[in-house]
């Protein structure tokens, strides 16, 4: 069976938990500490879904191999056009394309919504994968904070990429200002 993009749904939370618990536990993709349980990750996708931006899920077979939303970059008002993205993978489902169908189904989204800019906030300068998929999709490199976290027993630096959306910035945001 082929793979399916497709919003997310409450009944998704028990595999999108276990998935970020492996990121956080394993990986510095997220600068968490300790994995939140479920009834959290339910608050956190509410909270996204609700605000008005695209949750994803990547599904083959009845299994959930990942997931990937965008949310509110910043929360001052001059930002409303600006969305950053997520995007955390199955363990046993990467390297598969699973990320790519992902963020090119998120970007659509987010395009189709009228945002402007994508920002993709990497956890990791060693993070090769997320920057040549980023990069591969028209993410150009914006900067690096260095030594901005600590996790694993070391510091670690977060890479920042941004992509224009839709229109980008060469018309007035038409999002309202809430």
């Amino acid at each position: 069976m082929s793979l399916v993009i497709r919003p997310s749904r409450e009944t998704d939370i028990p595999a999108i938990a276990a998935i970020y618990a492996h990121a956080v536990t394993h990986g510095t993709a997220s600068f968490e500490l300790e994995p939140p349980p479920e009834a959290e990750m339910a608050r956190r996708r509410d909270d996204i879904v609700e605000g008005g931006y695209p949750y994803l899920v990547a599904e083959r077979d009845g299994d959930v191999l990942g997931y990937a939303y965008a949310s509110a970059y910043r929360t001052r008002p001059a930002y409303r056009s600006t969305v950053e993205d997520s995007i955390y993978i199955a363990p046993s489902a990467q390297g598969q394309g699973v990320g790519r169908a992902l963020l090119v189904a998120l970007i659509e989204q987010c395009e189709a919504l009228d945002f402007r800019l994508m920002v993709a906030v990497i956890g990791d300068e060693d993070s090769h994968g997320s920057i040549g998929l980023h990069r591969s999709l028209g993410f150009e490199p914006a900067g690096i904070l260095k030594g901005i976290g600590y996790k694993q027993g070391r510091w670690l630096s977060t890479v920042l990429m941004q992509r224009p959306l839709g229109r980008g910035t060469a018309a007035p945001p038409t999002r309202p200002v809430t």
